[in-house]
């Protein structure tokens, strides 16, 4: 009932996008924005800065939602549950991911997924494909995402920052 009032609320609000009027100007860049929120979290964006802080690690970040998506992994809190079969997540997007349709099976071992990439990867658990390779060392991944994270290995670059020992 919340949502509805929340949703009804926006509806009776005066439409920005619908007028076109973007009163909100980004003083680095210059890009407009409807709304002051949307501009305080561009500007965080494009100054690098993260202001919003976890008291358990240290960790920050640009917006505040992302902080408090986070501390979920300090807590173990898992408020979304599946009514199906009773699975718990700490992020509602895990739960939608969930119960979506499965429509892609794994013809080896039956696993079903939601997603065409996610079975593509799942299958080179199978099969032992390792398509991404490491221009430097030679070293294949069977993920990109694992080859990015080894390439700094080698450039000695170290994207990830902590605030508590550098």
């Amino acid at each position: 009932m919340r949502n509805y009032y929340l949703i009804m609320n926006d509806l009776r609000k005066p439409n920005k996008l619908d007028s076109g009027e973007r009163p909100y100007h980004c003083d680095i860049c210059g890009k407009s924005f409807t709304e002051e929120r949307v501009l305080t979290k561009h500007k965080c964006i494009d100054t690098g800065e993260k202001p919003h802080y976890c008291d358990v690690c240290g960790k920050s970040f640009y917006c505040n939602s992302h902080l408090t998506r986070h501390k979920h992994i300090h807590t173990g809190d898992k408020a979304h549950h599946c009514d199906v079969c009773g699975k718990s997540f700490s992020q509602n997007c895990h739960l939608i991911n969930h119960i979506r349709e499965k429509a892609y099976h794994c013809d080896i071992c039956g696993k079903s997924f939601s997603q065409r990439s996610q079975l593509t990867c799942h299958i080179r658990t199978h099969t032992g494909e390792k398509p991404y390779h490491c221009n430097i060392c030679g070293k294949s991944f069977s993920q990109r995402g694992s080859l990015t994270s080894h390439i700094y290995t080698h450039t000695g670059e170290k994207p990830f920052h902590c605030d508590i020992c550098g």
